[in-house]
């Protein structure tokens, strides 16, 4: 609806005390049982969001829905058939998150074909398959919220990180391809770059304690991320309050890729 005062269209909702309330949607969570994908479960359900969470650790995802008054069921992403078949049951979903990543961390010419296949079939081939499948019923519905993980490594890398990079880098322009796609039947997708985050897949790095101390250090809040600290921007771009944003990589990061080179905060 087009305001003749002001020149731009207002959105579709107009209360701005309820932009970020989720009260009446129904949210998936694939990755819902630890991690960066068990804080935007909890961020979702304390908007008012039903949330099924969804892991392939059973016993994880049901702890993760027992704290939330959620579902939980177990589901591999790499299952395609899993997949499609959780699509067809859940065919009235306003939001659907997916977080699972999976990293090597090896110089190029030193990677098996087996550690390439692995890290593409998680970071992108699952990706697709999940933007496929539940994005059909929301467009024969009209509307949704598709938001995956993607990383700061898609947009800077460093030794020992290409293919995570390569693979983050396709999953960022997988995205916006369906967002271009899939917004004009009232579907926004985006994606969420965390930086360096505290969740169980950065667990080696954060057992060394220089290393630990070193990422934190490229940050211009000289700090890791707590996954919680992710779960906002998740929360944003699920809601009302992100109506007018889809085929973004909304970035969270703490200042890391603001920087080239050592940092200081003296100048």
């Amino acid at each position: 609806m087009s305001d003749l005062t002001t020149g731009y269209a207002r959105p579709p909702w107009t209360d701005y005390a309820r932009m970020f309330d989720l009260t009446g949607r129904k949210a998936l969570v694939i990755g819902a049982g630890g991690g960066i994908g068990r804080a935007a479960a909890h961020g979702l359900a304390a908007q008012g969001a039903h949330v099924v969470c969804a892991d392939r650790d059973g016993a994880a995802v049901k702890d993760t829905a027992a704290a939330i008054d959620g579902e939980a069921r177990e589901l591999d992403l790499l299952d395609r058939a899993a997949v499609r078949a959780a699509a067809e049951e859940l065919t009235d979903l306003d939001i659907v998150v997916f977080t699972p990543a999976t990293n090597v961390r090896r110089p190029l010419l030193d990677y098996t074909d087996a550690e390439f296949d692995q890290i593409f079939a998680v970071n992108v081939r699952a990706a697709f398959d999940i933007v496929r499948a539940f994005g059909k019923p929301m467009t024969a519905r009209g509307r949704g919220s598709i938001i995956g993980t993607s990383s700061i490594r898609s947009l800077v890398t460093e030794p020992g990180q290409g293919l995570y990079a390569a693979s983050k880098a396709g999953l960022n322009q997988l995205m916006r391809a369906a967002a271009a796609e899939l917004s004009p039947y009232g579907v926004r997708v985006n994606a969420v770059a965390p930086g360096v985050t505290e969740t169980g897949m950065t667990l080696p790095l954060r057992s060394d304690a220089e290393r630990y101390a070193a990422y934190a250090s490229h940050t211009t809040l000289g700090r890791w991320a707590r996954p919680e600290e992710l779960a906002g921007a998740i929360v944003y771009l699920a809601s009302d309050a992100a109506s007018y944003v889809t085929a973004s990589v909304l970035v969270v990061d703490g200042g890391w890729t603001a920087i080239d080179g050592p940092y200081s905060h003296s100048v």
